[in-house]
């Protein structure tokens, strides 16, 4: 079996007229340095695991289709997109599809635009399974029923090689109260791990957290991309939240029985903050935009 070569990137908050995020960050051209910076690899697939947009523009969606798809293209790869919270459902399908322009069938079922964006895809012995846990009007995830059942049927019986799983809300907590506000539904993020657990799933590939995190749950690798946009504090205090002024993504390779994740980080500014949220002001935005207790 040959092994899989993934770039792994995510949270790329493209504005459709080319605004810069949080007034700081050229998004374009973070996502120029990100590609530039593995531009001499090849891969097979190239993921962009969610808030692709930050407005939700379709505007927004054909800058980056237009960055990433000719880029995967020239080194072999297919190009894979699933749906962040900063995302929305209509535009998104409208330039990306279901996350995977060939799925053709294998989508979660559905004539409502708005329904989640989700498919499934074979590729060369190996499976890609994009879900879809935005939650319409909120930042925090979730995964309907028919998104876990979908998921069961899809990896009900092994691929030749294996199966990868794409999904914005990694079924992990988080390092800061406000992005664990912010996170996966608990119980959708266990009944995730309980589907996928004996199965052929070689590795669930995450964003949202902007920060590198690996971590084997129910026998299977997470692992959440860096921010292309920006790169969040790991070890700050957790009741703050900040960022600083980087990009990063990661480089993952799926062989016989060992997945490699090889993540890179670059700061653009050493001294630049993109933002920073004191105790009171992340206990706010909890009130106002996290889970209802």
């Amino acid at each position: 079996m040959s092994a899989l070569r993934i770039l792994h990137l995510s949270d790329t908050h493209f504005s459709g007229d080319g605004g810069r995020h949080y007034g700081v960050v050229d998004t374009g051209e973070h996502l120029r340095r990100a590609l530039s910076h593995v531009g001499h690899l090849t891969f097979d697939l190239v993921v962009v695991s969610g808030d692709i947009s930050q407005d939700g523009s379709e505007e927004s969606y054909i800058q980056i289709r237009d960055a990433v798809t000719p880029w995967a293209l020239a080194r072999g790869a297919r190009a894979v997109f699933a749906m962040g919270n900063h995302d929305r459902r209509d535009a998104f399908r409208a330039v990306l599809g279901d996350g995977q322009p060939d799925a053709d069938e294998r989508q979660l079922p559905g004539i409502d635009l708005d329904r989640p964006v989700a498919s499934v895809v074979d590729h060369d012995g190996w499976r890609i399974v994009v879900l879809d846990s935005s939650v319409p009007g909120a930042g925090y995830g979730s995964l309907e029923p028919e998104q876990l059942a979908f998921l069961k049927e899809a990896v009900a019986a092994p691929a030749v090689h294996g199966t990868v799983v794409v999904v914005h809300h990694p079924p992990l907590r988080a390092q800061t109260e406000l992005l664990q506000a912010l996170a996966l539904d608990e119980h959708d993020g266990r009944a995730l791990l309980d589907v996928v657990r004996g199965t052929d799933v070689r590795v669930i590939l995450s964003g949202h957290y902007h920060l590198p995190i690996t971590e084997i749950v129910a026998g299977v690798p997470v692992t959440v991309a860096p921010g292309v946009t920006n790169i969040s504090r790991a070890f700050a205090d957790p009741a703050e939240e900040s960022a600083i002024d980087g990009f990063g993504g990661a480089v993952v390779t799926v062989e016989h029985d060992s997945v490699r994740v090889v993540p890179f980080l670059e700061r653009l500014t050493p001294d630049d903050v993109v933002f920073h949220y004191d105790a009171d002001v992340v206990a706010q935005i909890i009130q106002e935009a996290g889970r209802a207790s």
